[in-house]
C-alpha cells in the first residue's frame, strides 16, 4: 500500500494503472482499504479537475464506483471491520464533490465508455450522499438517469444504477420520488416490454433490474403501479401485454401483503389476456396463474376461469400455429406452452394445497367434452391426486353429490368416456393409463358394485400398458384379424381391446342392473358422433355398444337401439360402416334372432330404395351413399357369422346370411366389393373353425369362389391400390378348406388368376417415407396367396398335386423379371415347407417327380438377387427331405449331407460370380448323392431347361449342375445318351447364345470321356449336313487329346468301314447309273471336318497324322463326281429353308477335300495346305479329269513341308494301289509318282520298290493309272538319274510297251511314255537304247501329224532325242528314219501350235548332224532358235537349195510326201506343201525334172486350188508357175 500511495501523491496525475490497482484492491480487501479511504479520495478530487483524458476519466469513474461499493460493503458488516467507528458521513462530502463532477461534466462526455462509467459510478456513489444533498439532486439526477437509455449505452448498466438510486430515494423516504413517478415507470414499463425477447445475457440481467426496480416502488406506490399496470392488459400489442404480465407477477410475487385486498380487480384485470393468441403471451400468463394460484387468487369468485383457460391451453396441438399477432416470426411454439401448461395445471393441483376444493370435482366437467381431449391427459392425472387425496379423507369426502354440481358428467358418460380413452394403446402423452387411474378412482361414484371387480382387473391393465407385459393366455378371438378393415395377425392393439371389452363385460356382470345396462348403452351410442375424427376409438366404442347390448336383457331396448345404431350411422366413413358391422357381431353373440331380424327389416325399409325423399331424412347424405349402406348392412352379415355361436349360425348361413349377400356381387363400387370379400372371408373362417366343419357341405362354395375370381381377374397388375386383392385371397383361402373340394377346372383357374394378379405387380420399395402402408398391404396379399396355395395343395399331398402346382408356378420361377421371380420361388419354397410337414408316408413310395422339380428350381441358385437364390437352397432342401420320407426315414431324421446345403448359404449371399457356381457345384454334388439314379435323367432334362435362361447367371449355373451331375454319376446314363445328345441340340437350337454353346460343348465332353462310341454314334445319327448346334458339339470332341484321339479313330473306323459309295439310277426314266454316297461314311467326313477344325484336335492329329491323311486322300478320291444320298438322315423336321438350301449345296468331295486340309493344318503342316491352295490344287482334287494333277500337286508339297512324315504315308498308300476303286488306285499312284521326282527324299524312302510298285501299275484296268505309273517311272529321271543307267533296261521296256498300249485308245499312256522316254534318254546307256531305237522311230512317227497337241509335241521331241544314239549298228537305219520324218518336220514348222513348232526346230537341230549335209545343218542351227521367229518361205528356199545338192535321189520322196499334206487339217501346212514343193522345182537342174511324176503333181495342185483357205490358193498357183520350166 505504501508503495502505492508513493506514486499517488497530491497534484500529480497518476498513471492509469495505479489508478485501477487501487479500484481493484478496494474490492479484494474492504476491511484493509476503507480506511485509508479518506485520505486517498482528499488526495483524489482535486485531481479531477486536472483529468483531460477520456481513459483516465473512465479509470476514475472506476474506482469511485469500487470505492462505493467497497465502503458500503464495509458499513454493513461493522461488526467484523476492523475500525467501527467508521460512518457514512466520512465519506459523504467528498463523495458529493466526486458526485457533481461527474453527473455536470463528465456525464456528457462524447465517449460512450466514460458516460457508462460515470452511470455505474453513479448508483453506488448514491447511497453514501448526504440525505438533503440526494433529495435535493433527485429532481435532476433521476431525468438525467432515464435519458441515458435513449443513448448508445447498455440499458443494464443504467437500469442498474437507476435501481440503486430508487433504493437510496425510497430509504431516504424522499418526497422528491413520487412527482416522477409516472415518467420512471413509463420509461421502466416500455424497458421491459422491450426485453421480454431476452435473448442475450445482458438482456435478461437487465430485465431483472427492471423487476427490481418495480419491486421497490410497489412496496411504496402500489395503488399507483396497479392503476398503471393494469389499463395496460387491454393493449393488442403482445409485447405490451407480457411486459406487463411479468411486471404484475413480480409485483403478486414481491409485494403480496400489499396486493390482498386488489386480489378481485385483479382478477378482473387478466381476463383481457385470455383472449390473446399469441404463444408468447399465454405462456406468460401460465406462470402469472402459477403465481395467482399460489397467492389464493383461484379461490377468489372469477378463479375457474383460469383453470378453464390453463386446460384449454393443455388441447392445444402439438403442431405449430399457423396464426399470429403480427408478422414477426414467434420462437414460442403451442407444443411448448402446452407443456408449460400441463406441468402447470400438474403442479398446482399437487403442490398447492388450497386449490383442492377448486379443482374438486370442477376438472370432471372437461373429462367428457370431447374439445378437451388433448388435455385429459394433465387432467386425469390431476384428478387422480386430488381423488386419492379425498380418499385418504374419507371415502364421505370422495363421494361428489350430482344433486350439487349439476354440470358434472353422469357415471354412464363418464365411465363410456373414459374406457374410450383407454383404448388405444401407444396414444403417445400416456392418456390411456391416465384414464384407467382416474376410472379406479372414480369407482364409488360410478356405480359401487364394481368396486371388487375393479381393483382385480384395473391393476393388471396399468401394468400392461406401463411395463409392457404381456398377457398370458388372452388370446383374442378371430374377429379380431378384421380390426379396422385389414386382415392381419393378432397384434397388441386388438389384444388390448380385447382386454378391455372383457373388462367392460365384467364390469356389466357385477353390476348386475338391466336398466343401468340400459341407460349405459344409451348414453355410448349418444357419444358415438364425439369420435368423428378418432377412428380407432369411435370403432372400440362401437365394440362396447355391441357388448353392452349383448349384456342387455331388455330384447326391445336392443332392438330400437340396433334400428338406431342403423338410421344414425355415418355410412360415408368406413370407421362407422367397421364399427357397426363389429356391434352388430358383438351383440348377435347373445341377441343373434333380433340382429338378423333388424338387418332383414333394414335390407326391406325404403331406406335401401333409391328415393330421394326418403334420403332426404338422413344428414350428409350424398347419391352414393346406398352403396356405402349395403357395404355396411354385408359387413354386418360377416360380423354376425364370426361372433354369433356356431352351432346357431351354421344353420342359417346360406338362408339368412348368403342370400342377402348374393344379392350385391354384381357391382362395381370398391367399398362394397371388398365389403363383400370380407363377408365371404368372415362366413368362411367361422366355418373352418367349427368343430363341424368337416360334416357341413356348403353348396354354394364353387359360385363364391367363381366370383371372387372374377374380382381377381378385374384388377389392374400395374398398382397396387387397395386391399382388395389380399381380401379375395384371403377369402378364398378359407373357402377352399371347405366341403366339397373344387373341380380340377376351378381349381386350375383360381390358381392361375391369383398369381396372375399378385406376382406381375410392380416391386415394393421397402424404407422408403410414404410406401410403408403399400409394403404392409404387398405382404399381407402375398401371405393371402401362399395360405390359399397351402389349402389347395392340402387337398392333394402327392407327388402328382406337387407337380400340378408346379406347373403353374414354373413359367413365374422362369420369369424374365426379378420380382417375379422372387415371388414365385418364396411361394415354392413355402409351399414345399408346408408339404414337408403336412406329409405322412404310410409305406415307401416313389417321389417320381423329385428330378422334374430339382431342374426347373436348381438353376435359379445362381440368380442376380440373393433372396432367390435364397429361397431356391431352401426348395432344394425341403425336396430333398420329402424324398427321404417317402423312402421311409423318420419325420424328425437329419441327413448330415442334407444338412450340408444350410452351410451354403453365405456362398449364395456372396455376389462374386466364381464364388456362387462354386457353391453350385456343392449344392450339384449333394443333389447328386441323394437323387435316386432312375430320376437322373429327368433331373437333366429339366435342367437342360435353365441354359435357356434369360439371366445368364442361372445358365451358367445350371451349367454347373448338369456338369457336375455328369462327372459324378455319369456312368450310370449309358442307355440314355442318345436322348441327352438329342436334348442338348435341341438346346442349343432354341437358345443359341454364347454361354449356352460352351455349356453344350462341357456336356457332350463330359459324356464323351465315360461313353465315347456311345457319343459318337448319337452325333453321326444327326441329319446331314450339319447344323450349327451340331458343329458345335462335335467341335466339343476336340478340346482334350486323350478323347480326341479315341473320336478320331472311331471316326476314321466309321468312315472306312462301309463301301464310300453305291451305283444307283440317276432317275427312273433313265438307264444310267451314277454313284452316290452311302451315309455313315459320309457323316462321319463331315464329323472329321468339324472336329479336325479345331486347333485344339492338333495333338492328336499329329498322332494320327498317315491314318489320317491317306484315310482323307483316298476319302476325296471316292468322292469325286459322287453324289448326295436322298435320304440324309433326317429324323426331324428342318427349321427352315435355308437348312434345305444347305442341303442341297452340301457336296461329298468337297467335305473331304475340307477335312483333309483342316487335317493338314492342326497336323503342323499348314504350308502344305497353302501351297496346295495357291496351286489351285484342291480345286483340281474335287474334278475327275483333273484330280490326278490336284493330288501332284499334293505330293510335291508334301515333299516341300512334310518330307519326315512320308514313309508311313507311303507305306499306307502302296496297300492303296491295290484297292477296288479306280479312284483310289489313281490317287494313290498319282502321289507315289510324284515323290520319285523329289531327289530330297532319298533318306527316307527306297526306290526300287516304288519302281517296282510303278511297273507293276503298267497293266492296271484304270488307263489313268497307268499313265500315272508311267509318270512316275519318268519321274525317276529328275530325281534319281543315277538310277536310270541302273535300270535303263527295264525303264525302256516299260515305256516301250506303254507306247504299244492296246487299251489306249486316246493315246494317253501312249503321250506320257513319250514325254517321259525323252526325259529318260539322256540317261540311259547307249547299249539299252540300241535295240529300241528303231522300233521306238518307227512307233512314234504316226504321232507327229496327231490332232492331240500335246502328241505331236512329245513324238517330235522324242524323235530328236533318238537321234542322240545314231551313231554306231543303227545309223544308217536312223538315217532313213530322219530323211522320212524329214518333210514332216519341216512342214510343222508352221503348226498352229508354238510348242510344237519348238519341238520342231529342236527335233530338227538334233538330226542335222546324222544328215551328213553340213550346210544345212549351219542353217537348222543358225535360223531354228526355238524363242525366235522365223521367215519360212527364205528357209525353206535355202533349205531346198542344200537338200538338191546333198540329197537329189530324195527329190520324188520328197515331193511326194508334201503331196500327203495337202489334206491336212491345218490350212497353214496345206499351204507350206506346195511352197516346200515350187521352192524344189525352183531349184532342180532339168536333168532332174524326169524324176517328178509331173501328172499327179499337177492334177493334185488343181485339187488343191480349190482349197477354201485363200493363202492357200495362193500358194498353189504359185507353184503351178514354177512348173512351166517341165514344159
Amino acid at each position: 500500500m505504501e508503495e502505492i500511495l508513493l506514486k499517488f501523491q497530491p497534484g500529480i496525475l497518476p498513471h492509469f494503472f495505479i489508478m485501477q490497482t487501487l479500484a481493484n484492491l478496494s474490492m479484494a480487501n474492504v476491511f484493509g482499504m476503507v480506511p485509508f479511504l479518506n485520505s486517498i479520495l482528499g488526495t483524489m478530487l482535486p485531481m479531477l479537475g486536472m483529468v483531460k483524458q477520456d481513459p483516465m476519466k473512465a479509470v476514475f469513474c472506476v474506482a469511485l464506483q469500487h470505492f462505493s461499493e467497497s465502503i458500503q460493503e464495509y458499513l454493513a458488516n461493522l461488526d467484523k471491520a476492523p475500525d467501527p467507528t467508521v460512518r457514512k458521513d466520512t465519506f459523504s462530502s467528498d463523495l458529493f464533490s466526486a458526485y457533481d463532477v461527474l453527473f455536470n461534466n463528465w456525464l456528457q462526455n462524447r465517449e460512450c465508455k466514460v458516460r457508462l462509467a460515470v452511470v455505474e459510478a453513479l448508483g453506488p456513489m448514491s447511497h453514501l450522499l448526504p440525505n438533503e444533498k440526494l433529495e435535493e439532486q433527485l429532481a435532476r439526477l433521476l431525468p438525467g438517469i432515464l435519458s441515458l437509455y435513449k443513448k448508445n449505452v447498455e440499458p443494464f448498466y443504467v437500469t442498474k444504477s437507476l435501481c440503486q438510486i430508487l433504493e437510496s430515494a425510497v430509504s431516504n423516504e424522499s418526497r422528491t420520488l413520487e412527482p416522477q413517478i409516472d415518467s420512471v415507470l413509463s420509461v421502466l414499463h416500455t424497458q421491459i416490454c422491450s426485453s421480454t425477447e431476452a435473448l442475450t445475457q445482458m438482456l435478461v440481467r437487465n430485465r431483472n433490474e427492471i423487476l427490481r426496480c418495480f419491486t421497490v416502488l410497489a412496496s411504496i406506490f402500489p395503488d399507483h403501479l396497479l392503476s398503471y399496470l393494469l389499463p395496460k392488459m387491454e393493449a393488442n400489442n403482445p409485447k405490451v401485454r407480457m411486459g406487463t404480465l411479468i411486471i404484475l407477477k413480480q409485483v403478486i410475487n414481491s409485494a403480496a401483503p400489499l396486493m390482498e385486498v386488489k386480489k378481485p380487480l385483479i382478477l378482473a384485470a387478466v381476463r383481457q389476456p385470455l383472449q390473446d393468441t399469441s404463444n408468447r403471451v399465454r405462456k406468460v400468463m401460465v406462470q402469472l396463474i402459477s403465481t395467482m394460484a399460489h397467492h389464493g387468487y383461484l379461490e377468489q369468485p372469477g378463479g375457474e376461469v383460469m383453470v378453464e383457460y390453463l386446460i384449454r391451453l393443455c388441447c392445444l396441438s402439438s403442431e405449430t400455429s399457423l396464426r399470429r399477432q403480427n408478422s414477426e416470426l414467434e420462437e414460442v411454439t403451442e407444443e411448448s406452452v402446452r407443456r408449460i401448461s400441463i406441468n402447470t395445471l400438474y403442479l398446482i393441483s399437487t403442490t398447492v394445497e388450497r386449490v383442492t376444493n377448486v379443482l374438486w370435482p370442477y376438472l370432471l366437467e372437461f373429462v367428457v367434452p370431447i374439445q378437451f381431449t388433448n388435455a385429459l391427459t394433465p387432467v386425469c392425472k390431476s384428478l387422480v391426486h386430488l381423488g386419492q387425496k379425498k380418499q385418504e379423507e374419507g371415502m364421505e369426502k370422495l363421494l361428489i353429490n350430482y344433486n350439487v354440481n349439476v354440470n358434472l358428467p353422469s357415471p354412464h358418460a363418464l365411465f363410456t368416456r373414459l374406457l374410450v380413452v383407454s383404448a388405444s394403446l401407444d396414444p403417445g402423452d400416456g392418456r390411456n393409463a391416465a384414464a384407467l387411474r382416474l376410472l379406479s378412482v372414480m369407482q364409488i361414484n360410478i356405480h359401487p358394485t364394481t368396486g371388487q371387480f375393479w381393483e382385480q382387473e384395473i391393476p393388471p391393465l396399468l401394468e400392461y400398458l406401463e411395463g409392457g407385459v404381456h398377457f398370458l393366455g388372452v388370446t383374442p378371438p378371430s374377429p379380431i384379424i378384421f380390426y379396422q378393415g385389414v386382415t392381419e395377425k393378432p397384434h397388441q392393439q386388438p389384444v388390448w381391446e380385447e382386454r378391455l371389452l372383457k373388462f367392460l363385460v365384467g364390469s356389466l356382470q357385477a353390476v348386475s342392473d338391466d336398466v343401468w345396462i340400459c341407460q349405459l348403452s344409451q348414453e355410448m351410442r349418444k357419444q358415438l358422433n364425439n369420435y368423428n375424427n378418432s377412428a380407432l376409438e369411435k370403432n372400440f366404442l362401437y365394440k362396447c355398444i355391441g357388448s353392452s347390448l349383448g349384456a342387455c336383457a331388455n330384447r326391445e331396448l336392443v332392438r330400437k337401439e340396433l334400428q338406431e345404431l342403423l338410421t344414425s350411422a355415418r355410412y360415408q366413413d368406413e370407421t362407422d360402416r367397421e364399427g357397426l358391422a363389429v356391434a352388430f357381431g358383438i351383440c348377435s353373440t347373445h341377441h343373434l334372432d333380433d340382429s338378423l331380424d333388424k338387418l332383414s327389416e333394414f335390407l326391406k325399409s325404403d331406406i335401401m330404395k333409391k328415393n330421394t325423399g326418403i334420403f332426404n331424412l338422413f344428414k350428409d347424405r350424398a347419391d352414393g351413399d346406398l352403396e356405402k349402406i349395403k357395404s355396411a348392412l354385408i359387413l354386418c352379415y360377416g360380423y354376425v357369422a364370426v361372433y354369433a355361436p356356431i352351432e346357431l349360425v351354421l344353420p342359417r348361413i346360406e338362408s339368412d346370411i348368403l342370400r342377402n349377400v348374393f344379392l350385391y356381387f354384381h357391382t362395381k363400387d370398391l367399398t362394397l366389393k371388398l365389403c363383400l370379400i370380407r363377408s365371404i372371408s368372415m362366413i368362411g373362417l367361422a366355418i373352418c373353425s367349427s368343430s363341424q366343419a368337416g360334416f357341413f357341405h356348403f353348396s354354394r362354395k364353387s359360385e363364391l369362389i367363381l366370383q371372387l375370381v372374377e374380382f381377381l381377374k378385374l384388377e389392374p397388375v400395374d398398382s397396387l391400390k387397395s386391399a382388395l386383392r389380399h381380401r379375395a385371397l384371403t377369402a378364398c383361402s378359407y373357402l377352399v378348406k371347405l366341403e366339397p373340394p373344387l373341380s380340377d377346372a376351378d381349381k386350375a383357374e383360381m390358381i392361375n388368376t391369383a398369381l396372375s394378379c399378385v406376382f406381375p405387380l410392380p416391386p415394393i420399395s421397402t424404407g422408403n417415407v410414404g410406401e410403408l402402408h403399400k409394403e404392409t398391404l404387398y405382404a399381407d396379399t402375398m401371405e393371402a396367396l401362399k395360405d390359399l396355395l397351402r389349402g389347395l395343395l392340402f387337398w392333394n399331398i402327392t407327388p402328382q398335386g406337387l407337380e400340378e402346382m408346379f406347373r403353374i408356378l414354373d413359367p413365374w420361377i422362369r420369369s424374365r423379371k426379378e420380382h417375379e421371380r422372387e415371388r414365385a420361388l418364396e411361394m415354392s419354397s413355402s409351399l414345399l415347407k408346408f408339404y414337408l410337414h403336412k406329409l405322412n408316408v404310410n409305406c415307401v413310395v416313389s417321389f417320381h417327380n423329385l428330378g422334374i422339380l430339382i431342374g426347373r428350381l436348381s438353376p435359379r441358385c445362381s440368380d442376380s438377387l440373393a433372396s432367390i437364390r435364397q429361397h431356391t437352397l431352401d426348395c432344394i432342401y425341403y425336396l430333398l427331405y420329402i424324398q427321404m420320407r417317402y423312402e421311409g426315414f423318420a419325420p424328425d431324421h437329419k441327413d448330415d449331407q442334407v444338412e450340408k446345403l444350410q452351410t451354403l448359404r453365405d456362398g449364395l449371399l456372396n455376389p462374386d460370380s466364381s464364388v456362387l457356381f462354386h457353391t453350385c457345384f456343392d449344392i450339384a454334388m449333394i443333389i447328386g448323392r441323394r437323387l435316386p439314379p432312375e430320376q437322373l435323367t429327368s433331373l437333366l432334362f429339366n435342367t437342360f431347361t435353365g441354359l435357356s435362361d434369360p439371366d445368364i447367371n442361372c445358365s451358367r449355373a445350371a451349367t454347373v449342375m448338369i456338369n457336375s451331375l455328369l462327372k459324378d454319376r455319369g456312368t450310370i446314363l449309358l442307355a440314355k445318351v442318345p436322348d441327352i445328345i438329342l436334348r442338348v441340340q435341341e438346346q442349343l437350337e432354341e437358345t443359341p447364345e454364347e454361354h449356352v454353346r460352351k455349356a453344350a460343348v462341357q456336356t457332350v465332353y463330359i459324356l464323351a470321356t465315360q461313353h465315347v462310341k456311345v457319343v459318337v454314334s448319337s452325333l453321326l445319327s444327326s441329319p446331314l449336313p450339319y447344323d450349327s448346334e451340331m458343329v458345335t458339339l462335335w467341335q466339343a470332341l476336340s478340346s482334350d487329346p486323350p478323347l480326341t484321339s479315341q473320336v478320331l479313330n472311331i471316326l476314321l473306323e466309321k468312315m472306312t468301314g462301309d463301301v464310300p459309295y453305291k451305283e444307283c439310277k440317276t432317275s427312273l426314266l433313265s438307264s444310267a447309273s451314277g454313284r452316290v454316297a452311302t451315309l455313315q461314311p459320309l457323316a462321319a467326313t463331315c464329323a472329321l471336318r468339324e472336329v479336325l477344325s479345331q486347333p485344339k484336335s492338333s495333338p492328336a492329329v499329329q498322332e494320327f497324322y498317315a491314318q489320317l491323311f491317306v484315310a482323307l486322300l483316298l476319302r476325296v478320291s471316292c468322292m469325286v463326281g459322287v453324289q448326295l444320298p436322298k435320304n440324309l438322315g433326317a429324323t426331324k423336321d428342318r427349321k427352315n429353308t435355308s437348312q434345305n438350301q444347305s442341303s442341297r449345296n452340301l457336296d461329298p468331295c468337297s467335305s473331304a477335300v475340307e477335312a483333309l486340309t483342316f487335317m493338314l493344318i492342326q497336323g503342323g503342316s499348314e504350308e502344305v495346305a497353302l501351297s496346295v491352295m495357291a496351286d489351285g490344287g484342291w480345286e483340281k482334287m474335287k474334278k475327275e479329269d483333273t484330280h490326278h494333277i490336284g493330288v501332284t500337286s499334293l505330293s510335291s508339297s508334301m515333299v516341300r513341308y512334310a518330307g519326315p512324315k512320308l514313309p508311313e504315308i507311303i507305306k499306307k498308300l502302296q496297300l492303296a494301289q491295290s484297292s477296288a476303286y479306280d479312284n483310289q488306285r489313281v490317287t494313290a499312284t498319282a502321289f507315289l509318282a510324284q515323290l520319285l521326282q523329289s531327289s530330297e527324299l532319298g533318306d527316307f524312302i527306297f526306290l526300287e520298290p516304288l519302281m517296282d510298285n510303278m511297273t507293276s501299275r503298267l497293266k492296271d484296268s484304270n488307263v489313268t493309272v497307268r499313265m500315272l505309273a508311267i509318270r512316275g517311272l519318268g519321274n525317276i529321271a529328275s530325281g534319281y538319274p543315277e538310277k536310270v543307267r541302273k535300270h535303263g533296261s527295264q525303264l525302256l521296256t516299260a515305256m516301250i510297251s506303254a507306247m504299244d498300249d492296246r487299251e489306249d485308245p486316246d493315246h494317253i499312256v501312249t503321250q506320257e511314255a513319250m514325254s517321259n522316254l525323252s526325259r529318260l534318254l539322256p540317261h540311259v546307256q547307249e547299249s539299252d537304247m540300241h535295240s529300241f531305237l528303231i522300233h521306238t522311230a518307227i512307233r512314234i512317227r504316226p504321232f507327229f501329224d496327231h490332232e492331240r497337241e500335246e502328241l505331236r509335241r512329245s513324238s517330235i521331241i522324242l524323235f530328236g532325242n533318238l537321234t542322240k544314239f545314231s551313231s554306231g549298228n543303227g545309223e544308217e537305219t536312223l538315217f532313213e528314219q530322219i530323211v522320212n520324218g524329214l518333210v514332216t518336220l519341216l512342214l510343222h514348222l508352221q503348226d498352229p501350235k508354238p510348242d510344237v513348232v519348238k519341238a520342231c526346230k529342236f527335233a530338227l537341230q538334233m538330226c542335222a548332224p546324222s544328215l551328213n549335209n553340213q550346210g544345212l545343218a549351219d542353217m537348222f542351227t543358225s535360223h531354228l532358235h526355238p524363242e525366235r521367229g522365223l521367215h519360212y518361205g527364205e528357209f525353206m528356199n535355202n533349205v531346198c537349195k542344200h537338200l538338191l545338192l546333198g540329197y537329189p535321189d530324195l527329190i520324188p520322196r520328197l515331193i511326194q510326201t508334201n503331196i500327203s499334206y495337202f489334206k491336212s487339217i491345218w490350212p497353214d501346212i496345206r499351204a507350206a506343201a506346195p511352197l516346200f514343193i515350187g521352192f524344189l522345182v525352183l531349184h532342180m537342174q532339168p536333168d532332174q525334172c524326169k524324176m517328178v511324176d509331173l501328172d499327179h503333181l499337177v492334177t493334185s495342185l488343181i485339187i488343191l486350188l480349190k482349197d477354201p483357205v485363200p493363202s492357200v490358193r495362193i500358194k498353189a498357183s504359185e507353184t503351178m508357175g514354177r512348173l512351166v520350166k517341165f514344159i
